[in-house]
């Protein structure tokens, strides 16, 4: 499936905006990325396992805050990051 990174995390995947990934559920895909990509899901995901406030993530336009959630492998998936400072 095509996943989309945000600019403040492309640091992460050798500034490439879009990558493949694979997975099942949510969940699922982000761990496979942090296998190729170490450290891009501490980024997004809590120690709870939630998603971050600062982080929306949205598969085929709409925003799943589930990381249980189902997924397709012809999904389209979207990661978008808040920045904030002063």
């Amino acid at each position: 499936m095509r996943v989309f990174i945000p600019t403040p995390l492309r640091s992460y995947t050798s500034g490439r905006a879009e990558v493949d990934g694979v997975g099942t559920t949510l969940g699922e895909l982000l761990d496979n990325m942090n296998a190729e990509f170490p450290g891009i899901r501490f980024r997004m995901i809590d120690e709870q396992d939630h998603i971050r406030q600062h982080i929306r993530i949205f598969v085929n336009r709409e925003q799943v805050r589930d990381l249980e959630m189902r997924l397709q492998p012809t999904d389209e998936v979207q990661i978008l990051q808040a920045l904030s400072g002063g």
